[in-house]
């Protein structure tokens, strides 16, 4: 048996414009591999080396330094689960923001009253991109470089235009 919308439920409207941003991480999980792989390897023989000429205790700090690597490339990867969703339909834009331990932020603005805020510096192009909206500012896409960052808010620009001038008339 099939389940019929009541008059009360929402009706979800199509998405005039969705995005997902996520940090920029430059090396894949098996570049990490090689990186890790190599660097052991050359700390090794060094470590050896000094090992063998008498200066035991700097074995010891080579591998820490490994070590001491493994550790931040660990800290970059988790920190790269944040990300942010952004989805305007013709009544809504909803800022959905996720940091890296999951923890959940979300705002639903209406597209009518938002304006996009963009600060722009001379040699590095955008550098900062915000929702404003009843006077309140909102980042956004605050990980991304500044070239991504103008492609996204010319996007998201077009959008929020598409959404104020609203939905297109159809022959009934």
């Amino acid at each position: 048996m099939g389940s019929m919308n009541s008059d009360n439920d929402p009706i979800r409207e199509a998405p005039i414009f969705s995005a997902v941003l996520t940090p920029h991480r430059s090396l894949s999980r098996g570049g990490f591999f090689v990186v890790m792989l190599a660097l052991g390897g050359i700390s090794f023989v060094a470590g050896m080396m000094f090992c063998i000429a008498g200066a035991w205790p700097i074995f010891g700090f080579f591998g820490l330094d490994v070590l001491l690597v493994y550790v931040a490339f660990r800290l970059n990867y988790r920190a790269a689960r944040a990300y942010e969703e952004v989805t305007v339909t013709a009544s809504e834009l909803t800022v959905r923001k996720v940091s890296a331990r999951g923890e959940v932020r979300e705002w639903t603005l209406n597209p009518l009253w938002v304006r996009l805020d963009r600060r722009i510096h001379a040699d590095f192009g955008l550098e900062r991109l915000c929702l404003v909206s009843y006077g309140r500012h909102l980042p956004i896409a605050t990980f991304l470089g500044a070239d991504e960052r103008e492609s996204f808010a010319h996007a998201l620009a077009a959008a929020l235009g598409e959404a104020k001038r609203g939905p297109p008339l159809t022959a009934s």
